[in-house]
């Protein structure tokens, strides 16, 4: 039951994360982007997610946060620095933030399947 609220809640916040790019001037590339954590997310609500296909999305945010991240962090808020460093700060910690979203969801599976019986007739420990 919890792995299921986990899993819609992921889902909802990535859908709010894709709301929320819309105004953005690179919109597009985001809401793919977060698409494919919302996708994740759905299919770990309906037990068809992989647990290569999420460490793999996983890695995928990571490099993109690091790729992402600016040459000198200046916080969040607009005023404390130059924009641009701002934004790419963001970014790559809203990316952080995904990978951390999705492992959850793929460790979870993980250790699912680690306590499924081997034998179909015997329940797990």
């Amino acid at each position: 039951m919890i792995y299921r609220f986990l899993g819609v809640l992921f889902a909802l916040l990535f859908f709010l994360t894709i709301l929320l790019q819309l105004n953005d001037p690179d919109a597009l590339k985001w809401i793919l982007i977060y698409g494919l954590g919302l996708i994740a997310s759905l299919l770990f609500v309906s037990q068809r997610m992989r647990i290569l296909w999420g460490f793999l999305l996983s890695c995928f945010y990571i490099l993109l946060s690091v790729f992402y991240w600016p040459e000198q962090f200046e916080g969040f808020s607009v005023g404390d620095g130059s924009i641009d460093n701002i934004e790419r700060g963001r970014e790559a910690v809203g990316l952080l933030i995904s990978a951390s979203m999705i492992l959850i969801l793929t460790l979870l599976l993980y250790g699912k399947g680690k306590n499924k019986p081997k034998n179909p007739n015997q329940t797990p420990s």
